[in-house]
């Protein structure tokens, strides 16, 4: 049957080609007909025309129900598009070819009797015909069709998931809280009588909240193939169209569908494309998707019930959404799916590198250290730009070279090695680097510092990773966010002090530094204004809220502010300024050494910091006699060991 669907599918995509084609034929033969000219003669000027032997050209063709005989030819003096024609009765036939024989006509044909010919007949007089009821018919089926199609306007554009695309949980890795959250959802899709036995009601929704790339579809179609149920998925944005209604027709059919297939799954990505709050925004409310937002709440929890349906959503904006869809019995519970730990990326980097192939020096816990705030999709995409670098180097296996470089494209993009750099800039972004670094070696609470390059990538000239001593959730304490501000602004504070000038290179760490401190003044209470939260995180404009709210100080205030954030920004400086001007020598070492190797990791940073330089590991000082012998006869045993291996 699908094999049969495929060529009709197949014929009515090659059948306009066929109409157009034929259509163009007709066009070219019209044409040519237009552009030709034919004289009709007597038989008295054929003849006389072949006694004076001006025929260059002559074709007989018989008819088979009557005597007569059809006559082309040219004569001399016509034109390639001229030509005549006449009828012979047959009688005068003979007379004819005795004078085309006395003229030896070279150019002379007999054509056979079309009517003798049953398939030239039907090719003539029939196929035209069927050829115009074929097309006529399925004409009429395409329009049909599209009357058809037009009904299923309305009609939902939920999909439902093949077997081939079943996830469970041992796909997903990580998530180990929200796994044991969703885990009755399970149990009730498999026993509902268990939950009802103590009348308890399973949530009617789940809403997963979560930064973009955490694994929320993931999860969603993990708990669907655990529970083995229907997994319809559809996006927020199918609902909407252009026509009021068609949205909320469209959740009818859906909801009507998954009846059909209780007990199941609905799973709506991107809700905040259809669940924002009504009513808001410059220009007011949205017809068509407050509408199909109301459908989507009546049937959730209205007059109907949905008895084995659970709706799962996700979105990174919960803050946007209708407060109606998140009441209890609908939205009852969201589930924040967040950015994974240390031991989660490390399970990630597992999972995606099992169809790679990668080095045995690579290791993925030290990896997984090296990549705080990032996604399950970053990681994903992380060993994905790594394993193309290894094709493109032609290597048979991933390094940690590759990760290096793809952890560098996935932050900052590909490194623009063509691009010409003077001396006197690269000292200077040296030195603006060499800035950043050295705050975060001498300050306490700064970030640990892994590498500095100045090769330059996407807007960066060059830059500086610094990462977290220790990783955390979302708490931090002042004394950590003046030492990021003190050390965002090490390199402007490097750049004045060794060049006696500034550049436009700190641009980017001035406006970071500046955007802490005026949240420490406004948001964290972290100032002489004391415990007061003065403004909040600024909301999107289509909500309609930056227009209506009111600003919660007075003018005095917002200078005091803006005094605030001045002395935060100045007490850095200066700080920045005492440390780098006590660690001179340290500053021009490290510039060194980036202006040699353009790009030095942290041991070679720790090289520098103990030695001055930058030591291979083998000529580092000896610690003790005790240890350089036990290294000697270590090295003496591998040679007598490696020269028995050759004989």
């Amino acid at each position: 049957m699908n094999v049969k669907q495929k060529q009709n599918d197949s014929f009515k995509n090659l059948l306009p080609y066929v109409v157009l084609a034929m259509v163009v034929l007709v066009v070219v033969f019209a044409l040519n007909m237009q552009g030709s000219t034919v004289n009709e003669l007597t038989t008295g000027e054929l003849m006389t025309e072949l006694q004076e032997n001006n025929v260059t050209e002559i074709a007989i063709t018989p008819k088979s129900d009557e005597s007569i005989y059809y006559v082309e030819g040219k004569l001399e003096g016509y034109k390639e598009t001229e030509s005549f024609t006449a009828r012979v009765v047959g009688s005068e036939l003979d007379n004819v070819l005795t004078l085309i024989e006395e003229n030896n006509i070279e150019d002379y044909d007999t054509n056979a009797d079309p009517g003798s010919s049953p398939f030239l007949y039907i090719l003539v007089n029939v196929l035209p015909l069927v050829l115009l009821v074929v097309v006529m018919y399925f004409l009429f089926m395409k329009l049909a069709n599209s009357n058809k199609s037009s009904m299923d306007f309305g009609r939902s554009k939920a999909r439902l998931s093949n077997e081939n695309d079943k996830k469970n949980f041992k796909d997903v890795a990580g998530l180990k809280e929200e796994k044991e959250e969703v885990a009755e959802l399970i149990d009730f899709l498999k026993n509902p009588k268990k939950f009802e036995k103590l009348g308890a009601r399973i949530p009617k929704g789940v809403l997963l909240v979560g930064p973009p790339g955490t694994g929320k579809t993931l999860l969603a179609k993990a708990i669907a193939g655990e529970a083995n149920v229907p997994f319809f998925f559809i996006s927020g944005s199918d609902f909407v169209e252009l026509f009021v209604g068609v949205g909320a027709s469209r959740v009818r059919d859906m909801f009507k569908e998954a009846k059909r297939n209780a007990p199941c799954i609905i799973f709506i990505d991107e809700i905040d494309a259809v669940g924002r709050q009504r009513g808001t925004g410059l220009g007011g409310g949205h017809d068509e998707r407050e509408q199909t937002l109301n459908q989507l709440l009546t049937e959730m929890d209205g007059f109907g019930e949905n008895e084995g349906i659970i709706i799962i959503a996700a979105t990174n904006r919960p803050d946007v959404l209708d407060p109606a869809l998140l009441r209890p019995g609908r939205f009852d519970r969201q589930v924040t799916v967040s950015l994974p730990d240390a031991n989660e990326r490390e399970a990630i980097l597992k999972v995606h590198a099992k169809n790679k192939i990668i080095d045995k020096s690579v290791n993925l816990a030290n990896l997984s250290l090296r990549t705080p705030g990032f996604s399950g999709a970053d990681l994903e995409n992380l060993l994905n730009e790594a394993a193309l670098l290894a094709v493109r180097r032609n290597k048979n296996a991933i390094t940690m070279d590759e990760i290096d470089e793809a952890t560098d494209r996935v932050l900052l993009g590909p490194a623009k090695t063509t691009r010409k750099i003077t001396d006197k800039e690269k000292k200077l972004v040296s030195l603006h680097e060499a800035g950043h670094a050295v705050i975060g070696l001498k300050l306490e609470d700064a970030q640990e510092v892994h590498k500095i390059t100045i090769i330059p990538r996407g807007m960066a000239g060059g830059y500086t990773m610094m990462l977290p001593k220790e990783e955390k959730i979302a708490v931090h304490t002042k004394d950590e966010l003046l030492a990021q501000i003190t050390g965002l602004l090490g390199g402007r504070v490097s750049e004045e002090m060794f060049l006696n000038e500034i550049s436009t290179g700190a641009s980017d760490d001035i406006k970071r530094a500046t955007k802490i401190a005026r949240s420490m003044v406004t948001e964290y209470g972290m100032s002489d204004l004391g415990p007061v939260q003065y403004e909040e995180k600024s909301e999107g404009v289509f909500l309609g809220r930056d227009y209506t709210k009111a600003k919660n100080f007075s003018d005095q205030v917002a200078l005091e502010i803006d005094k605030e954030t001045r002395k935060i920004i100045e007490e850095c400086y200066e700080k920045a300024k005492k440390i780098i001007a006590d660690n001179k020598d340290l500053i021009f070492k490290l510039s060194d050494a980036l202006m040699k190797y353009e790009t030095i990791t942290k041991e070679q940073i720790e090289s520098i910091v103990k030695y001055g330089e930058i030591k291979p590991v083998e000529e580092a000082p000896k610690e003790d006699n005790n240890s350089g012998e036990e290294k000697t006869e270590t090295k003496k045993t591998r040679k007598t060991k490696s020269s028995e291996n050759e004989e």
